[in-house]
């Protein structure tokens, strides 16, 4: 039987994955045991697995209909976790790319997941711009306030479009400074 999966996504910077590691710790507490993965790295795990790259960096680098199957792959794995434990996965709903936004979970990648439950994880636009300012240990390129909240915008379009294509229902969840404890607490409601 599949335990529940759910989709948490948001733009750098936003907090996602910072809020779902402390919202599986207060469900652990609780007995609700999930397993946190990060779409990404399960793909590299595929590649690697199939001797195609050596680190994370060579992903870019597959031609197209490489990276769909092993996309279309890494979404099997994850859902075949969700058939031992609640699963959440961390990813993007969109990638800002110089040629324009990429689906996160392109419709190949939803077929496999069939995910329960998609969250949007959200702020302003000049708090996201001062996090990623003031985080020394990434090298993210600086963008203007407008250009984050129009990738909010996208990953929301995105996340609606993503709930059509799998019947999940969508979630925002906003993470505002100062009340973190409110926006895990929002996602500990969410995951339960």
């Amino acid at each position: 039987m599949k335990n529940k999966l759910v989709v948490i996504t948001g733009v750098p910077g936003v907090g996602g994955t910072t809020i779902t590691q402390k919202a599986i710790d207060v469900l652990k507490e609780e007995g609700i045991n999930y397993k946190m993965v990060n779409f990404g790295t399960v793909m590299f795990e595929v590649a690697k697995a199939e001797n195609l790259v050596e680190d994370r960096d060579q992903m870019r680098k597959l031609d197209p209909d490489t990276q769909k199957r092993i996309q279309k792959m890494a979404g099997r794995k994850i859902a075949e976790m969700a058939m031992q434990s609640p699963v959440a996965v961390d990813t993007h709903s969109t990638v800002k790319t110089p040629k324009g936004y990429l689906p996160g979970l392109p419709i190949w990648v939803l077929d496999e997941l069939q995910p329960d439950i998609i969250v949007v994880v959200e702020t302003t636009g000049d708090e996201i711009l001062m996090r990623r300012l003031g985080d020394e240990t990434r090298n993210r390129d600086l963008e203007m306030t407008k250009n984050i909240e129009e990738h909010q915008f996208m990953n929301r379009c995105a996340a609606m479009a993503y709930g059509v294509l799998t019947g999940a229902t969508v979630k925002i969840v906003k993470n505002r400074n100062k009340l973190l404890d409110d926006a895990i607490e929002e996602l500990v409601s969410v995951l339960r």
